[in-house]
């Protein structure tokens, strides 16, 4: 399936602004910094892998051999949309520090 040159700006700026929202948020709320940071390459996991989570556990060697083939077969405009996530969520890290620095406190 083909992608607009219009649909790829925008499906990167959904990315980048929905991760920053909840990166944001639960910074605020657990006080800890960078955990959207941390957590965001587990989800992009689960976007672009096909296989079950419990498999990771009870077949490793399979399934990661098959989440290597499936990041290796990932287009430029996926890889340039998830990785406008993982910018959203780092920016939100660097904004929540900023903000504490300068006084701000969240909850």
């Amino acid at each position: 399936m083909q992608m607009t040159i219009f649909v790829l700006p925008i499906s990167m700026l959904l990315f980048f602004v929905l991760f920053f929202g909840i990166g944001f948020i639960l910074n605020m709320l657990l006080r800890m910094s960078w955990i959207m940071a941390i957590i965001y390459p587990i989800i992009a996991i689960f976007i672009i892998d096909k296989v079950r989570f419990i498999e990771y556990f009870r077949d490793p060697w399979e399934s990661f051999s098959s989440l290597g083939a499936e990041l290796s077969s990932l287009a430029l405009a996926d890889i340039l949309i998830l990785s406008s996530g993982m910018a959203g969520a780092i920016v939100a890290g660097i904004t929540i520090r900023l903000l504490r620095k300068k006084g701000y406190r969240m909850f």
